[in-house]
């Protein structure tokens, strides 16, 4: 027997939301994903005029090619020292005896950062500027010739342009003379300190990773289980019609 006409309204009125949650589920999972997909810069130890480790996290927006080169513009510090790289060299730029760029390029036959991965890249360096965000211009390079040059500085509006510059929020000198870290941490670069350092700024950028697949995580979830009970729903109402038609 055939779902009377009331059955049917039923059943599209229970379908349609699951449908839609469905949609919008999927749709929260691939905006997740885009949000991320910049150049960041992240130093949670560093304060303004201080000294300490910055990490550039740079995913790989290309479909096809590997990222296989970095160059990141500083705003002239004394001190700039990269981390050494398994597969990457890097070439440091002074003008002036300030360093105003680090550049990495990926050795011959390495694998760079692979379509559909991300790569951390470190440096050690200070004193930064005493302002509340310094930003740090990169250019990223694909294997393919291709570039993205991320360096558009955020509007007065605050809404985040095509390909925003890496950024960075400094707070304030806490006054006890340490500015983040003494000028003997940056220039000696000591086991511990760059340890702790790394550790820290490796914990942020994988939590705000983490965060933007959880939420996408969720989102299909939320779809699926919608999509679910809608036709969990259009049986019971299929099971029901055939009851009573044999009633």
């Amino acid at each position: 027997m055939k779902l009377s006409s009331p059955r049917a309204t039923i059943a599209r009125r229970i379908i349609a939301p699951a449908t839609a949650a469905a949609v919008v589920g999927l749709a929260s999972f691939a905006g997740a994903g885009a949000a991320s997909a910049h150049v960041t810069a992240n130093a949670p130890t560093v304060t303004q005029g201080g000294y300490g480790v910055v990490t550039l996290v740079v995913p790989n927006e290309s479909d096809a090619a590997a990222t296989t080169g970095l160059r990141v513009t500083l705003p002239g510090l004394t001190s700039a020292r990269p981390e050494v790289m398994p597969g990457w060299k890097s070439v440091v730029t002074k003008k002036d005896d300030k360093v105003t760029e680090i550049t990495w390029t990926a050795d011959p036959g390495s694998p760079g950062v692979p379509v559909g991965q991300f790569g951390q890249f470190r440096f050690s360096g200070g004193p930064f500027p005493e302002q509340e965000t310094v930003e740090l211009p990169a250019l990223q390079t694909y294997a393919d010739g291709e570039t993205a040059d991320w360096n558009q500085p955020t509007p007065a509006d605050g809404s985040e342009p095509e390909k925003p510059a890496p950024t960075l929020t400094l707070p304030p000198d806490s006054g006890d003379g340490h500015h983040g870290g003494s000028h003997a941490a940056a220039p000696t670069d000591s086991a511990q300190a760059s340890d702790g350092s790394q550790g820290s700024e490796t914990s942020e950028s994988s939590s705000a990773d983490s965060a933007a697949r959880w939420l996408g995580g969720i989102g299909l979830v939320v779809g699926t289980l919608g999509a679910v009970i809608g036709v969990a729903a259009l049986t019971v109402l299929r099971r029901n019609g055939r009851g009573g038609g044999n009633a």
